[in-house]
């Protein structure tokens, strides 16, 4: 049976592959996003029939607007059983430590702009007491390292936030999952070095996609990060900071 499916941040490399995948299947797509021409690309590869794709053009980190996003999307759908918000930025983290405008900018984009959706989403899935939830995050949130730690503790505190969100729709029905993705060959990270560790769009979506059917509490995407990051989380404090692969910029 074909589902409502609202992705928040449509355009990203790995949101567009997502919504194809749920394109294939037949679902119902609402795309927001902040660039009109990639939007209107996402849709055009989902095949967009008449009233079987539609868009809205959106800014997230106008924070004021995220409501009035999030219900206009809900109208656009006549409800919502599958979203998904799946935007970032790491920013410039040299930067965020010499001007805590450039700091906020990052925290704005990756934590609070999330918030002001998940407010008005949480609601809505908790009246209708069904439906899944899904939100990217990063492996970044898992510990604190010289080289993205603002990026990373605006990531760590969604991940406590959805911690509570879980618990709070469990007894509506409602699933939750805190997807965290380790670096992916994307746009995003295209100024970084690339290693065997680097996702690819394609499968990093499948990955995705299967965790929130299963309704996943949390996964690790690419699942290997499952077994990494129990290590970089334990590692003791002294440790850590003398190994280069993990304290260096």
């Amino acid at each position: 049976m074909a589902e409502r499916v609202l992705i928040l941040g449509a355009t990203s490399a790995i949101a567009a592959e997502v919504a194809v995948l749920h394109a294939h299947r037949g679902d119902r797509l609402h795309l927001v996003g902040r660039n009109a021409d990639k939007l209107r690309d996402v849709a055009k590869r989902c095949g967009a029939r008449s009233g079987a794709v539609t868009t809205s053009i959106a800014d997230f980190d106008a924070l004021e607007t995220n409501s009035k996003i999030v219900a206009d999307a809900i109208g656009m759908l006549g409800g919502v059983d599958t979203a998904l918000i799946a935007y970032g930025d790491l920013g410039d983290q040299l930067a965020s430590e010499r001007s805590f405008t450039d700091a906020e900018r990052i925290l704005r984009t990756n934590f609070t702009s999330v918030v002001a959706l998940l407010v008005p989403l949480v609601n809505h899935f908790e009246a209708t007491r069904s439906g899944r939830l899904g939100v990217i995050t990063s492996v970044a949130g898992d510990r604190g390292r010289p080289r993205n730690y603002t990026y990373g503790a605006a990531k760590g505190a969604l991940n406590i936030y959805l911690q509570g969100v879980r618990t709070r729709l469990f007894t509506a029905g409602v699933k939750v999952t805190t997807l965290k993705l380790g670096p992916v060959d994307t746009p995003m990270t295209k100024d970084h070095k690339k290693h065997a560790l680097f996702g690819k769009p394609e499968k990093v979506a499948r990955d995705i996609v299967s965790a929130m059917d299963a309704g996943t509490p949390e996964a690790y995407v690419p699942s290997f990060w499952g077994a990494i990051m129990p290590v970089v989380k334990n590692t003791p404090e002294r440790l850590f900071q003398i190994l280069p692969f993990l304290s260096g910029r």
